[in-house]
């Protein structure tokens, strides 16, 4: 059969209207880029209430028009908290698991969403997605262990399942309560036994001391790789970084303890966070009176770093604009976000992304 066209019915067809190369152009070339912010007065409480307006982004140092600007009021989060239950925290479990839990009950709302890992000798998923009463009730089950910690593999596994599982256009947050030290993490281990390898295969030089220095600088150049790594699955997933180091000042005691701290300060600068390092006292020596008093000590100091902690995620933002600029893949483009009119008040944001064309 003829197909009728609309002349047939004394009708004019009516062109199809032509896409215009500039709109063309932006489909193809332009990014949404999403950027967490948390905006705080001179005092650490939350400023509400900032719109579009208030707000001027640079990429690369050229000003970027804002598509949109969510707030904690109207955007819902995605928290993921990494719960270290290694020997090294052991000592102060049970009130890091009370606090925690009254910290997910008072921040959440019905929309909000958390997960929950454990970090021991690999990442092992507790629960996923849930809401504050039954994410509270899985994080309350954890039971402690004495084995050792895959800190970078745990960070990266979370940054992954909230970039597949958490919806686009969600406030992405991960909350650490560990002392940042890996012993344990497959880029770790693989390093040290290529080096044992070589060792093994090479046995011109039998000196052990020699050879153990071998092996630990290899060690350390495995865990920068790896954290370079893990700051990247965060950045590439919108995540914004909180660790709480429960070590407290005795962090300074070694090198591995340093090294572990700033493997939270870094992520944590990086994607516009706060690395919380608390003046903890000891609950562990043979003063019962004492350990009484200084446990009432840290918990309120750690009840104290919730309500900031509580009072940034009420004070985010979530930025979204198109990026337009030409960029290769795999490129670190580098992005300030200010206030036009800062007046005393903090802005907290990461620092850039990686291009994903």
């Amino acid at each position: 059969m003829a197909l009728l066209s609309a002349d047939t019915f004394g009708q004019t067809p009516t062109p199809t209207p032509r896409i215009s190369e500039d709109t063309e152009v932006i489909r193809v070339t332009s990014r949404l880029i999403m950027i967490p912010v948390s905006v705080v007065d001179g005092n650490g409480e939350p400023v509400i209430g900032l719109t579009a307006r208030d707000f001027i982004v640079r990429e690369e140092g050229e000003v970027q028009e804002l598509e949109n600007v969510g707030n904690a009021e109207t955007v819902p989060l995605e928290i993921a908290l990494l719960f270290d239950v290694s020997a090294s925290t052991d000592a102060m479990f049970r009130f890091q698991q009370e606090t925690a839990a009254k910290f997910l009950r008072e921040i959440m709302k019905p929309d909000d969403r958390a997960t929950i890992f454990t970090i021991g000798q690999k990442p092992i998923l507790v629960s996923g997605r849930e809401t504050a009463d039954k994410a509270v009730e899985s994080l309350m089950s954890i039971k402690p262990t004495k084995g050792a910690t895959a800190f970078y593999d745990t960070v990266r596994e979370a940054s992954s399942f909230l970039r597949i599982n958490s919806p686009e256009g969600r406030r992405r947050v991960i909350v650490t309560i560990s002392d940042g030290e890996d012993n344990f993490s497959e880029g770790v281990q693989r390093a040290q036994r290529n080096v044992e390898r070589r060792i093994v295969d090479n046995r011109a030089d039998p000196e052990l001391t020699r050879l153990g220095r071998i092996v630990v600088q290899a060690q350390e150049s495995a865990k920068q790789s790896e954290r370079t790594k893990v700051l990247r699955s965060l950045q590439d997933a919108d995540i914004v970084h909180y660790s709480i180091n429960p070590a407290g000042s005795s962090y300074q005691l070694n090198q591995i303890s340093i090294f572990g701290q700033e493997n939270m300060q870094v992520f944590s600068k990086e994607t516009g966070g706060t690395a919380f390092l608390p003046r903890f006292m000891p609950i562990d020596t043979k003063d019962y009176i004492a350990n009484q008093a200084n446990q009432r000590r840290n918990a309120e100091i750690l009840d104290r770093i919730f309500r900031q902690l509580a009072n940034e995620l009420r004070a985010q933002y979530l930025i979204q604009y198109y990026s337009d600029a030409e960029f290769p893949d795999g490129r670190f483009v580098k992005v300030k976000v200010d206030l036009k009119e800062p007046a005393g008040r903090n802005v907290r944001a990461r620092e850039g992304y990686y291009v994903r064309n």
